[in-house]
């Protein structure tokens, strides 16, 4: 009620700024131009009206107007938003950039936008690792899901929608991050000769046990051995300032598992499954073992959830369908989306020798989850309560 009644208040300021702008009332064609007061009463009032699927709250009263200037006949305008939020800025420059230019008068408009993503509660609110604000674990039960790809490609989404990001490949038996991101020849400094420096790949700042051995080499480590690793690589890592790294977790519910619940302050989990019954079981399982050890869970991601022929575009669910919505329905937890399995989709995570294909948040929901999770991430301080305050995120498309 109060927000609608700022909502209104707001509205009848802007219409009445506009009118005493028009009219000249007080002040002349030039002062006008550069009035604090009118300008920022005007900016606040189109953006107020400003609607998008990602904002739960108009901008006003999100308080996302950081700044508004005038000089040289350009309107300056600075947004500073508590999520990651790149692409539906784009579609706000577009949809209000005409408006402005209309009841301003400017010739030019230069718009900005800025990131605070907060520090979120931490499980059993463990200590943070130094510079990293929030930690990501993506989870699955079942080896072979799909896992390290979705990972990577939630850092890569996270990234492109403004935040900072960095991954840390926890598979200590099988770690994959390296070659998905194209980076399998690389090796790790240490600048001052106890700490990692990171290795960056595509914006990201990375690090994995697959930066120190060979590909030819298994290891052959007992749990605490691996769980001791995992610690050491995320302890003694130079993290530069991240609002989000993210943890490819090991399949299972082992040490690794419990390590990370005992020892990692992390935000919360994303648990990957794929449509077949015997994914959907262990990913089941996961999320009771997350919920045991109170790692919030935070969504579901679908992962292979149709074939399409890459000869005649013939969609083909060749694990099922609606796996996960229905993993979903049986659990509090939200399915955020499905992402295809293609040819090209395979070919260039193998590869990687350029940003993952599906990052596109054009045509692939993984991309899409991948924002909301980023949204959800940022957008509340309440980590349990992400079902409550958000819609569901459920995505039909390919």
């Amino acid at each position: 009620m109060l927000s609608k009644l700022l909502l209104y208040i707001l509205q009848v300021n802007y219409q009445l700024m506009v009118y005493l702008y028009k009219k000249g009332v007080g002040m002349n064609e030039q002062s006008q131009a550069k009035s604090p007061e009118a300008l920022r009463a005007m900016v606040a009032g189109t953006l107020a009206n400003f609607q998008h699927p990602t904002l739960k709250h108009n901008l006003t009263t999100l308080k996302a107007l950081h700044h508004v200037a005038w000089m040289d006949d350009t309107l300056h305008v600075e947004l500073v938003m508590p999520f990651v939020w790149h692409s539906a800025f784009e579609e706000l420059k577009e949809q209000c950039s005409a408006e402005l230019l209309r009841i301003t008068g400017a010739k030019a408009i230069d718009w900005k936008l800025s990131h605070n993503i907060a520090t979120l509660k931490r499980v059993k609110n463990q200590p943070g690792i130094n510079g990293v604000k929030n930690i990501i674990a993506v989870s699955s039960g079942k080896g072979g899901v799909g896992k390290s790809s979705t990972a990577v490609n939630l850092a890569l989404a996270l990234a492109a929608e403004g935040a900072k990001v960095g991954i840390l490949d926890a598979d200590i038996y099988g770690p994959s991050i390296p070659t998905m991101l194209g980076a399998e020849n690389q090796r790790p400094t240490s600048p001052d000769g106890t700490h990692m420096a990171p290795i960056m790949s595509h914006g990201l700042a990375t690090n994995s046990i697959g930066y120190l051995v060979t590909d030819d080499n298994a290891m052959v480590w007992r749990g605490p051995m691996a769980s001791k690793a995992l610690m050491q690589m995320l302890q003694e890592t130079l993290w530069p300032d991240l609002d989000y790294l993210v943890l490819d977790m090991p399949p299972g519910t082992g040490d690794i598992q419990l390590t990370l619940a005992q020892n990692i302050p992390v935000t919360g989990a994303v648990v990957v499954t794929t449509p077949q019954d015997i994914a959907l079981i262990d990913a089941k399982k996961g999320i009771v073992m997350f919920e045991k050890v109170e790692v919030p869970v935070l969504g579901i991601v679908e992962n292979m959830s149709v074939h399409i022929c890459s000869n005649c575009g013939h969609h083909e669910p060749i694990f099922g369908t609606g796996g996960a919505e229905k993993l979903a329905e049986n659990t509090t937890h939200s399915c955020w989306g499905r992402c295809r399995y293609t040819s090209p989709y395979v070919r260039i995570s193998i590869k990687a020798r350029q940003r993952l294909s599906a990052v596109r948040r054009a045509n692939l929901p993984l991309s899409t989850a991948s924002w909301l999770t980023a949204l959800q991430l940022s957008s509340t301080g309440r980590v349990k309560s992400f079902q409550a305050r958000f819609p569901s995120a459920r995505s039909n498309a390919y």
